[in-house]
């Protein structure tokens, strides 16, 4: 599992759990240097290949775990990191209230009942590019990924839903405004984890970028799978 996480550093911080006075202290990894690229750019770095959801089942990738043991999952690690606000937390971890913007569709929610946490390349998709092929614990890490703040978001339920396991060929967010940056987020959660584009996919966003301007795409390559599948 990837174990460095700024979502999680910032849940340790409001909550303060004595449990973790007694955890084993890790060091840090050196910062990787991002890299950084025009978005028109970025979608042409993107693998190109076909995709198969043969074999997918969604438990193939365990999520919403509490790696660091803080007793916040990665649900509530997401939540406490996006609210505006300094949000309501009650006992074993559980956030009852905040304030989020769900940019795919501009609303504004301080009932967390009403959002899901989004995976930005949902793992039915990821499966279909290049996760079929991952160990167990390499799909673990990808589901729970805090360490990329755009590989999970808190938006409405009602978008997440409507988006379920499409490709931005088929689904964008309903806001217009936000699409350069979910081609952006896309392409970057992507490339992180060196999944495969398909033709459909790459041109419904070789269009979005064309009225995307200097939109940038920046990420971080995720570690690499070193557990035999």
């Amino acid at each position: 599992m990837i174990k460095t996480s700024l979502r999680g550093l910032a849940s340790v911080t409001l909550l303060a759990l004595p449990v973790l006075a007694a955890a084993p202290a890790h060091s840090a990894p050196a910062a990787l240097k991002p890299h950084r690229l025009a978005l028109a750019d970025a979608i042409e770095q993107l693998p190109l290949a076909a995709e198969s959801r043969d074999g997918y089942v969604r438990t193939a990738f365990k999520h919403w775990v509490d790696d660091d043991r803080d007793k916040c999952t990665t649900r509530a690690e997401v939540l406490i990191s996006e609210s505006r606000t300094e949000p309501v937390i009650e006992g074993k971890c559980k956030v009852t209230a905040g304030t989020w913007f769900s940019y795919y569709d501009g609303q504004t929610l301080t009932d967390p009942k009403g959002l899901d946490i989004d995976h930005m390349v949902p793992l039915a998709e990821a499966w279909d590019s290049g996760a079929s092929q991952w160990s167990p614990a390499h799909r673990e890490d990808y589901a729970n990924d805090l360490d990329a703040e755009r590989s999970l978001i808190a938006v409405t339920a009602k978008t997440n839903r409507s988006k379920a396991d499409q490709d931005p060929a088929q689904w964008l967010p309903p806001l217009a405004d936000a699409r350069c940056t979910y081609a952006a987020d896309w392409t970057a959660t992507k490339l992180r984890w060196s999944l495969t584009a398909d033709k459909a996919e790459v041109a419904a966003l070789r269009e979005l970028a064309e009225g995307c301007g200097r939109q940038e795409v920046e990420y971080v390559l995720a570690p690499e799978d070193t557990t035999t599948v």
